[in-house]
């Protein structure tokens, strides 16, 4: 239960432009990103990554929270997360932050469903070495996916598009087996690695072939496929980092947030690339 002494505790607020350049400076896992509202108001929309805590529960769930990290506290319009994060520093934790309008303000990607969405794919007791499989499945899936977009338009632009887009894949390929070669500095031959992995969920925990027929009649413009792209990449972020609560190898761990620092450079260069085309 939130003592009400704590709701009188001063906090540091933050707005959505500060709040994405702190995420951009700071590396995955060390820092927290809080979403106090209702499961349902998260499956709509949420900012990658958070983790869900709504505000009457938070008291019984503090003990899920790193006090040693910082934490960006957020709810739809201001109001609830300003509540948390009075709550939060009253109980001791040191460098708290409110989204200053909630995420009505945010003028980020986004990322949709519950928190519980595609956990299937991991058990929680996954070496590094099975992490770092996983995700290299997924870009080879979503690379694939690029692929057979281009092969099928005949527009010029979209198909220089989705080039760049393959090309950007295969660079998250490389990174992974860079670090796959951390953990097993035996894997040298990256055509044998890839021979063993045969996978049609792409990033993002979608399957390829249902997600092809499903937007494809929507993929007319370079906009379009931009908007398409961010969505893929926004979910892969969240889903990584959901991955990351649920593992319970510290350097399974770590792989993922290596991961997922990789998947938020590449989300904001596409952002950039949207902005520009609109």
């Amino acid at each position: 239960m939130i003592n009400i002494k704590s709701l009188f505790t001063p906090v540091r607020s933050m707005d959505s432009d500060a709040v994405k350049q702190y995420m951009a400076e700071h590396k995955e896992g060390s820092y927290t990103i809080l979403d106090v509202r209702q499961p349902r108001e998260y499956e709509k929309d949420h900012i990658s990554g958070a983790k869900l805590t709504p505000l009457p529960v938070l008291g019984d769930e503090i003990h899920q929270l790193d006090p040693g990290k910082p934490i960006i506290v957020y709810c739809a319009i201001g109001g609830r997360s300003r509540a948390a994060a009075q709550f939060l520093s009253g109980a001791g934790f040191k460098e708290i932050y409110n989204l200053s309008g909630g995420i009505k303000a945010w003028n980020g990607a986004t990322a949709k469903g519950p928190v519980e969405l595609n956990m299937e794919l991991v058990r929680g007791d996954e070496t590094p070495l099975e992490i770092i499989r996983l995700a290299y499945a997924m870009e080879m899936a979503l690379e694939r996916f690029y692929a057979r977009l281009n092969s099928r338009t005949k527009d010029p632009q979209l198909s220089d598009f989705y080039s760049k887009l393959e090309g950007a894949e295969r660079g998250h390929k490389k990174s992974l087996f860079r670090l796959l070669r951390e953990v097993d500095p035996q894997a040298k031959d990256v055509e044998a690695f890839e021979a063993g992995i045969q996978s049609q969920t792409m990033e993002g925990g979608f399957d390829a072939v249902s997600f092809l027929e499903e937007n494809e009649p929507y993929l007319k413009t370079v906009p379009d496929a931009l908007s398409l792209a961010l969505m893929l990449e926004s979910q892969a972020l969240d889903l990584y980092l959901r991955f990351s609560d649920r593992v319970s190898d510290p350097l399974s761990k770590n792989a993922l947030y290596k991961i997922a620092d990789e998947e938020k450079s590449h989300l904001s260069v596409v952002a950039k690339m949207l902005e520009k085309h609109i």
